[in-house]
């Protein structure tokens, strides 16, 4: 299972929300480069760069720290948030991106989307499925749809998106813990989706069981910028 830190973009700063709230910001560092070398430093390969500010303004906004990032290291980066266009997409992979998370328009838009995964790969596009009570929620998690995620999934699954992330909100920036049994419930349903847990990871034994019920990556935020999770626990998934 791959391990990918996450750094959230608000003014080119890095930060965190809980449960998207962008009212309960928490500055965890003003030079997101220096939090990326960090990474690099101990071992990761991926990090997953989310665009607040462009998520809220449903256009990309924070290009120059992908940039940034992408020119002056050698991670993986998913880049989301904001991406509604082809110029807009087109932009992230000339920026450095190597996948462009895509959520919003994959509701909105379902063609244009398609067409994405058909034109650059669906191996260089990572869903997004941001989840309360089941129901997607979108733009930045301010605004919720009656699309159940599972049907979401499937549907999506069958036209040739593989990889996905899946956020369940409400535990989103709590350390209560990751929604493992709507994980299990994913994986049993739609057989050979590579899925991306996210949100609520709050120590080692989350990760592990994330692991265990066959996740192929965990997002990790929070737990990474307050110590609860340490790189020397994650060695065994960096290597």
């Amino acid at each position: 299972m791959e391990i990918i830190p996450a750094i959230d973009l608000i003014d080119g700063k890095c930060v965190r929300l809980t449960q998207g709230n962008y009212d309960q910001k928490i500055i965890y560092n003003e030079n997101p480069l220096e939090v990326a070398l960090l990474f690099e430093g101990k071992g990761v390969k991926r990090l997953h760069l989310v665009d607040l500010d462009g998520a809220k303004k449903s256009e990309v906004v924070n290009l120059k720290v992908l940039e940034k990032i992408a020119s002056k290291t050698k991670l993986k980066i998913d880049f989301g948030g904001g991406i509604k266009s082809d110029a807009s997409i087109q932009s992230v992979f000339d920026a450095g991106a190597s996948i462009a998370t895509v959520g919003s328009i994959a509701v909105k838009n379902p063609l244009l989307f398609k067409g994405w995964a058909i034109k650059y790969g669906s191996d260089k596009i990572l869903l997004g499925a941001d989840v309360k009570d089941q129901l997607i929620s979108i733009s930045g998690w301010l605004e919720d749809t009656k699309i159940n995620v599972f049907d979401f999934l499937t549907e999506n699954f069958s036209d040739g998106i593989k990889n996905v992330f899946c956020t369940d909100i409400s535990k989103d920036g709590k350390m209560e813990g990751p929604s493992i049994e709507l994980y299990k419930n994913i994986l049993e349903m739609i057989k050979g989706i590579n899925l991306i847990a996210s949100g609520g990871v709050s120590k080692i034994e989350d990760v592990d069981m994330l692991n265990e019920i066959g996740c192929s990556g965990a997002i990790i935020g929070k737990a990474l910028y307050e110590k609860k999770i340490t790189f020397d626990q994650l060695k065994p998934y960096l290597n």
